[in-house]
């Protein structure tokens, strides 16, 4: 399985959590940027969900190997 770089999915977690305080405050131009970084952070992780891409992101830049469940019970 491709695995993105970890400066990517640290980019894209930053820009997810950044743009996620900003459609909250003003869903002007933020929600469809939120929506990108989103879909694109699913693309990086081959997930489906964002909830899902967030976990697999984290787990990744953690070190985790994939199929460690040890963070499982944290998410």
């Amino acid at each position: 399985m491709l695995m993105a770089h970890p400066a990517l999915l640290t980019d894209l977690l930053e820009r997810y959590e950044a743009l996620r305080v900003l459609h909250a405050e003003d869903g002007s131009g933020a929600r469809q940027r939120l929506e990108d970084v989103s879909y694109t952070l699913c693309i990086a992780t081959g997930t489906r969900d964002i909830d899902s891409a967030l976990t697999a992101a984290r787990r990744q830049l953690s070190g985790a190997r994939p199929d460690d469940d040890a963070l499982m019970a944290d998410a």
